[in-house]
């Protein structure tokens, strides 16, 4: 293993049970869900009775800074380099730069227990880089901290990190592979990592061998963690990877035709459901609980999608007008806001709202997506916006 050191909203939730939020009405947890004694909990940090949600957003410039959703103030964290992608799980920012990754602790997360979910409040800090080189695939697990974040950079490094490290502080790599591809994914399930490059999936272990279990991938693109598994976008469909304190094992879930597939997938932290875009205008949703998926067209280019997975089943856009859309799964227009989103725009969504960066206005959107695409709140970080994320969900 290798390690560096470092010395260095309105949208919450308001249901409160004693430290322990409620969740929605639960799927089976995902195999590597963790037990009971194992909260999340973080030496230093607050445990709250609700989400402690936060914009978390990086200036061209690399400038960070936190925006507490529920104060509405304001933090400087500290430069990181000038970003060119910005990818999250909730808690932290893995940031593209020149040299690699630099990686901001948001100071916010929840943790996933299964029925429930705790909410934590720490410092917000700058954790360090990864080195690498060119643009980079980010696959971030269920829960950030435990298991690892896949890197897969474009000169062919597979990096896993470690995040029960990071989250002590330490910059930690699983492993660090040359795999020769030009793309690929790095993506976490469990106690694994999964490197598809080529045309096949690769399972290690946190001591970087290999365990024996492979599986075909042609073309692999795009990778996500779901409430059942870890899916793997490939050519002719997804690898559904899951594991319960064993091996991994692989499911094959082919397109039903031959559409357009996916390049990546989106959707709510946690959730089943994912979307990902399917040609100008249509979006593929992607159930990993039954293995199904649905393509549904729609009369608008669309940009991006992801999935809310709420009880109405809700999918969130946006089009190539601006506009935020939230379509139902059949492709029912359920509301649209004017045009305000813009090439560099990106899409986050949690259990409430939906959040759209908009770097040329220096704007974070707040989208009301159960409310017909109701503007909720417009969001104007000090510090400046090329990227943007929102952590504590």
């Amino acid at each position: 293993m290798i390690r560096f050191r470092f010395a260095l909203t309105a949208a919450a939730a308001a249901l409160l049970l004693a430290g322990c939020a409620a969740a929605e009405p639960a799927d089976a947890p995902a195999e590597d869900t963790p037990a009971a004694s194992d909260h999340g909990a973080h030496a230093g940090a607050e445990e709250t009775g609700e989400p402690q949600t936060a914009i978390l957003s990086v200036s061209p410039g690399g400038d960070a800074a936190v925006l507490d959703l529920l104060t509405g103030d304001e933090s400087a964290i500290g430069s990181v380099g000038a970003p060119s992608a910005l990818a999250s799980d909730g808690r932290y920012a893995f940031v593209t730069t020149t040299d690699g990754v630099d990686i901001v602790d948001g100071g916010a997360w929840s943790w996933d227990h299964g029925d429930h979910f705790h909410f934590y409040r720490g410092e917000p800090a700058l954790e360090g880089s990864v080195p690498g080189e060119g643009p980079v695939a980010v696959a971030t697990p269920p829960l950030s901290t435990r298991g690892a974040t896949g890197l897969f950079f474009s000169d062919g490094t597979a990096v896993a990190l470690d995040m029960a490290a990071l989250d002590e502080g330490e910059i930690a790599e699983w492993f660090r592979l040359d795999t020769g591809a030009a793309s690929g994914v790095v993506a976490p399930a469990g106690n694994y990592a999964i490197v598809a490059a080529g045309d096949t999936a690769v399972v290690y272990d946190d001591a970087g061998e290999k365990t024996g279990e492979t599986a075909d991938c042609a073309d692999p693109s795009g990778a996500i963690a779901t409430r059942v598994g870890t899916a793997i976008g490939c050519a002719d469909g997804a690898l559904l990877a899951t594991t319960d304190a064993g091996p991994v094992e692989f499911e094959r879930i082919p397109y039903p035709d031959d559409a357009p597939r996916t390049q990546g997938f989106a959707g709510r932290e946690g959730r089943p459901t994912v979307a990902g875009l399917s040609g100008e205008s249509a979006f593929w949703l992607l159930d990993t609980r039954t293995r199904t998926w649905t393509r549904t067209e729609v009369d608008a280019s669309l940009t991006d999608v992801a999935a809310a997975d709420d009880a109405e089943a809700s999918v969130v856009a946006l089009d190539s007008d601006g506009r935020v859309r939230v379509f139902g799964d059949d492709g029912s227009e359920r509301g649209a806001t004017e045009p305000i989103a813009d090439e560099g725009s990106t899409l986050v969504v949690d259990a409430q709202r939906a959040y759209v960066s908009v770097p040329s206005s220096g704007t974070v959107y707040e989208i009301d997506y159960a409310d017909d695409a109701r503007i909720a709140r417009k969001l104007t970080p000090e510090a400046g916006l090329a990227f943007s994320t929102v952590v504590g969900r």
